[in-house]
């Protein structure tokens, strides 16, 4: 033991616990916390105590002050000078007033008598022309007295913004009121004006227009409150306001004051105080909701002046960051209600373009001589602010919106309709052809191309021109604007005047053609052919970041691809064909195609903004005429475009939406997206009715870059994204551009879709094994159409599962057999021969020369006549599930219902001919359309009795006439192709897709669809059939009958060969994607005949006819030994339309 250790002693006392050192600091943190926070909560009552005794002597001095005021005044008797004007009247009024008037939360009688007095004194004093008792001397006078007189100048500009103010309120005194201020708004009209002053001269006027234009610098301040205060009494304005009228002027005339200064002074130093009061006019005026029918006309007429608009287009060009923030800032403050709907910057807009329209068919003075600026500083201060708004309402939705006071849902609804509607008007201008005329005129005739966005060496130029460029934004956004706050008919009063305007779309395609097809307008295959010249990018540096970053998210898709494959990546990934895939294209060739654009392989993001701008607004309005131009202008007058640029456009529109689904695109490339699929599927639908582009041209965005499609097929449905323009997806891109892959890739991923639907039920247990859970049926021989209705329409998406048919003979004995597929086939195929023919009465075929069928109208009063197109929909749809062909083709336009398409009146010449001759016949007639005594009606007969139906409300009493002509034809074609077919098509869609997934049909058009449902070409393939045939009854691949019959096949004309395969399997195509996919496999037996041996070489040949089992597509030969004798009793067979009885 150590004993010179010392004994530790603890200094905390005799505490049987001991504290650890963090607990201590804590509790010390919080000790010091506390004495923190008591002594700021003594700061705080020693400030609060201050202010409240400060407020208490301020009061009562003002009660004492104001007393003695009165008093004096009606005492007064002496000479009524300047000096008294402003020591004894103004400076103790100015102290009383404002303290009582917010005392009282109102104004009390007492002070409203007071003001009377003290102005009209006042009044008296600034209209004397003695210079010794006129007001305004104190501005000109020593300096003591002009800074006397500025300081209870702006007192008075402050009472006034108060006054005005209490305006915005009810009171109960609201007219006397309304006068005083009338009374200080005349005074201050007058102290801002120094020219109005009847004390000035020649030696005192500049002394004088210094003093004015510091009285107007402090007015356009915010310190004042003056526009704050205009903005609330404006907005509380009602239709009635002739009281209010004199206020009402005088309120905008010194509003307005500030920008005549600035005139005078333009080059002056004091030149940005005076911007400061624009930028109040612009963040607090300009953003009024509904300003130009608030107040009187007379006023907008000043509101409307270039002295007013020029400043505040510049100020908001130069200040926009700062200016939007502001607008912002003030919504959010004064937290509207009925107005939330429309942002601020929203009503900014829509007032500028009414103010900018002085007249209903022009703009303000454009006779000066500097017009074009105006132009220039209207539509950049109208994209500026359009470019706001729609990343406000677009980011959040209009839906997302809501309003700030408590209704139901229909009043909810109906105030934002109104809101919209008001909104909507206010910016009416823009959709009239002289708005458009007048920006183009001063455009010029050259049109300047950005390639580079950055560019600064044409900045100058930009600034001072108005290009092409520069009107397509503000088109673009006006279409956007219009598409997401109108609430009635969307962007269509836009759309129709642009689409419309002579010329102006062939000149936005130049601009276009100029810009993405360089080299003159040749495809990027050509440009690679010809020397290089300077290169031109449209992408930014951050844009060709952002570039790589989705070329990197595409490379990162083809891994997730090919771990659904179980493939390791290679350092190219290539479509190949494979072995699972007939007709897959090997793509080994060079990535410079014919028709895929370069500029456009990186997408929207590749591309500029001002490029952007140009093609929504050309995909916009294209889409919208091609929906109204014939056929007859498309192919043969080819207005607007040539066919050549008809195939140019194609080209671009496809490359683009194709790269934009494959990398992605962002929230703002949203609209130009819609527009140019919208756009493209209108030129896809046109050529697949009646090609004029080369099949490649749909087939090459997507030659060097997507992957296998059995992959993409599983992607679709493993990984559906939930916005197909924002997220990069394959699967994006088989739903909306399905056409990029060819047709036999579609339909292989038509069959792994119903695949993978099927292994789907299985895992859900819905199918456990070969016959379980299966449908049986009974079907009489002779009612297989209502046997079949009765028994299956009830189950629904169940016809999934297996159907087993028995057959009962006309003799009402069951037939002998088992069903292991070919009876079910047999059923499908009878079913459909009996429903489909025109004297069942559901259908009827098309007066073409192709026969399709279509919905009959009299199907409607059959009974059970809807439902029984719906269960065909169903046993279609079976067929398509299964994947046995049926003998049938649909017509186009009844196909294009299917597909949710709407048909237009170039489709119904394949419908019904002669009336598509009749109409156009109307359209070309010259003379008076009223001989011909035709009205809106359309008559339709069913058993005897004729039924008219009006084509629009009212329509027997509306003659056709050569004004409303078009409206005549287009609505009789709507009816024909749409409104009378609708009923049926609606059924059959339901009874379709409860077997077929929308998704999947929409991977065909309507040519595809027919190909799909009865299979391919009228000709097979003789060698592909023999590889997929199998053989019983003792024949083999090599036996002489089945040599011989290889022989006759390829011997038969391509007819010849249709008309057998039908008589085997009863469709005459052949299956999409070869014989291996014919359901059941083609068979030959084998049918033993005893013949002499002489047979082979002129003998005695077997007289016994072929004969075919179809629903197991199955031949049974006889053991033939010539050939010709083969030939002979094939064809035999096949023209005598007999089967099983041939035995």
């Amino acid at each position: 033991m150590d004993l010179n250790r010392k004994q530790k002693v603890s200094l905390r006392g005799a505490s049987s616990e001991e504290m650890s050192r963090d607990a201590l600091l804590a509790k010390v943190s919080q000790a010091r916390e506390l004495r923190s926070y008591a002594r700021r909560a003594n700061a705080a009552a020693i400030f609060i105590q201050r202010v409240w005794r400060s407020y208490i002597v301020r009061k009562k001095a003002a009660f004492v002050i104001q007393e003695e005021w009165e008093s004096s005044l009606s005492c007064h008797s002496g000479t009524v000078t300047k000096s008294w004007v402003s020591t004894r009247v103004l400076r103790p009024f100015l102290f009383f007033i404002r303290p009582l008037c917010v005392q009282h939360q109102k104004i009390e009688l007492r002070d409203v008598q007071c003001m009377q007095t003290c102005f009209k004194i006042l009044l008296e004093s600034i209209n004397s022309n003695d210079q010794g008792y006129n007001f305004c001397s104190l501005a000109v006078g020593t300096t003591e007295e002009s800074k006397t007189w500025a300081c209870q100048t702006r007192r008075l500009v402050s009472l006034c913004s108060f006054l005005l103010t209490e305006c915005s309120y009810s009171q109960e005194r609201i007219k006397d009121v309304l006068g005083v201020s009338a009374l200080l708004l005349r005074i201050l009209i007058v102290l801002t004006d120094p020219k109005s002053w009847k004390i000035i001269s020649k030696q005192n006027f500049e002394d004088a227009e210094t003093a004015g234009k510091m009285i107007v610098q402090f007015l356009g301040s915010c310190k004042s409150g003056y526009y704050t205060a205009v903005r609330r009494y404006i907005k509380s304005l009602t239709k009635n306001t002739d009281e209010r009228l004199l206020i009402t002027t005088s309120a905008v005339t010194l509003a307005l004051r500030p920008f005549h200064a600035r005139q005078r002074a333009f080059v002056d130093d004091s030149q940005l105080e005076t911007n400061l009061a624009v930028e109040e006019y612009v963040s607090l005026i300009l953003t009024i909701p509904r300003l130009v029918c608030c107040l009187p006309s007379a006023l907008t007429r000043a509101l409307k002046h270039r002295s007013i608009l020029r400043p505040s287009f510049h100020t908001l060009l130069i200040l926009r960051d700062k200016l939007l923030t502001r607008m912002s800032e003030i919504e959010h403050s004064e937290k509207q209600s009925y107005t939330t709907e429309i942002p601020s910057v929203g009503w900014a807009i829509g007032n500028i373009i009414s103010l900018a329209t002085v007249t209903e068919n022009d703009f303000m003075d454009t006779q000066e001589s500097n017009s074009e600026m105006f132009y220039v500083l209207y539509v950049r201060v109208i994209v500026t602010l359009a470019e706001n708004l729609l990343s406000q309402v677009e980011k959040v939705g209009t839906q997302d919106i809501h309003l700030d006071f408590e209704a139901t849902p229909n009043e909810t609804e109906k105030g934002k309709n109104s809101v919209k509607i008001s909104f909507v008007e206010l910016i009416r201008p823009v959709c009239q052809q002289w708005h458009l005329a007048k920006l183009l005129a001063a455009s010029g005739k050259g049109t300047r191309v950005i390639a580079d966005k950055d560019a600064s060496t044409s900045s100058e130029k930009r600034s001072e021109t108005l290009e092409l460029f520069d009107i397509a934004r503000f088109y673009s956004c006006m279409l956007r604007i219009f598409c997401v706050l109108n609430p009635v008919v969307g962007p269509l009063p836009v759309l129709n005047m642009l689409s419309f305007c002579p010329g102006y779309i062939v000149s936005l395609w130049s601009s276009l053609e100029s810009v993405l097809l360089p080299e003159d307008g040749c495809t990027a295959h050509e440009s690679s052919h010809k020397p290089a010249k300077a290169s031109w990018d449209t992408r930014s540096p951050s844009e060709k970041k952002q570039k790589h970053l989705k070329n990197d998210r595409v490379n990162k898709w083809v891994n997730v691809l090919n771990k659904f494959s179980g493939k390791s990546p290679g350092p190219r990934e290539h479509v190949e064909s494979t072995s699972d895939q007939p007709g897959s294209s090997q793509v080994n060739e060079s990535t410079d195609d014919e028709w895929d654009v370069q500029t456009l392989r990186g997408g929207p993001v590749g591309i500029s903004k001002d490029v952007s701008c140009l093609l929504h607004l050309f995909c916009a309005t294209y889409a919208h005429l091609l929906v109204v131009l014939d056929d007859i202008q498309f192919y043969e007058k080819q207005i607007p475009f040539t066919l050549e640029k008809q195939r140019r456009i194609a080209s671009v529109l496809n490359t683009l939406v194709y790269n934009g689904l494959l990398r992605g695109t962002g929230p703002e490339n949203r609209q130009l997206m819609d527009s140019a699929v919208r756009c493209l599927h209108l030129l896809y639908e046109r050529d697949c009715r009646h090609p004029f582009c080369a099949s490649a041209l749909w087939l090459s965005p997507g030659r060097t870059s997507r992957p296998p499609i059995a992959f993409a097929a599983r992607t679709h449905e493993v990984l559906p994204t939930s916005d197909v323009f924002t997220s990069p997806s394959m699967g994006s891109v088989i739903t909306i551009t399905p056409h990029v892959f060819p047709f036999e890739e579609r339909v292989h991923v038509f069959r792994e879709f119903i695949s993978m639907d099927k292994a789907s039920r299985k895992m859900a247990g819905e199918v456990d094994a070969p016959g379980a859970r299966s449908v049986e049926i009974v079907v009489r021989r002779g009612h297989v159409v209502e046997d079949g209705f009765r028994q299956l329409n009830s189950i629904g998406s169940k016809l999934k599962t297996s159907i087993h048919v028995s057959f009962v003979n006309e003799s009402g004995l069951p037939e002998a057999g088992l069903d292991y597929g070919g009876l079910s086939k047999e059923f499908l195929t009878d079913i459909t021969k009996a429903a489909f023919a025109t004297e069942y009465g559901l259908f009827s075929q098309t007066t073409t020369s192709d026969r399709l069928l279509v919905p009959s109208p009299s199907a409607r009063y059959l009974e059970n006549g809807i439902q029984m197109i719906e269960f065909l929909g169903r046993i279609v749809g079976k067929a398509l599930y299964e994947g046995i062909l049926l003998d049938y083709s649909f017509s186009h336009v009844f196909i294009q219902k299917l597909l949710g398409r709407y048909s237009f009146i170039d489709e119904l010449s394949g419908l019904d001919p002669e009336l598509y001759r009749n109409l156009m016949y109307i359209k070309q007639y010259e003379g008076d359309l009223q001989e011909l005594c035709l009205d809106f009606t359309v008559t339709e007969e069913f058993c005897g009795k004729m039924s008219i139906i009006e084509l629009k409300p009212g329509g027997k009493d509306i003659s056709v006439t050569n004004e409303n002509k078009m409206q005549y034809i287009h609505a009789m074609a709507d009816y024909k192709l749409n409104r009378q077919i609708v009923p049926f098509s609606n059924a059959f869609y339901r009874g379709l897709t409860d077997l077929i997934s929308p998704a999947w049909l929409k991977l065909f058009n309507a040519h595809e669809f027919n190909q799909l449902l009865s299979g391919g070409n009228h000709d097979i393939d003789v060698d592909d059939l023999r590889r997929n045939t199998k053989y019983t009854g003792g024949y083999t691949d090599s036996s002489r009958t089945i040599k011989i019959f290889w022989e006759v096949m390829k011997g038969f004309e391509p007819s010849e060969r249709c008309m057998l395969l039908k008589f085997v399997t009863s469709c005459s195509r052949a299956p999409l994607l070869g014989f291996k996919y014919l359901q059941p496999t083609f068979i030959i037996h084998k049918v033993s005949c005893d013949t002499s041996l002489w047979a082979a070489i002129g003998g005695q040949d077997v007289e016994r006819l072929p004969s075919a089992s179809t629903c197991y597509n199955t031949l049974k030969l006889p053991t033939y030994k010539r050939a010709n004798t083969m030939r002979e009793k094939l064809l035999y067979a096949i023209t005598s339309n007999a089967g099983f009885e041939l035995s």
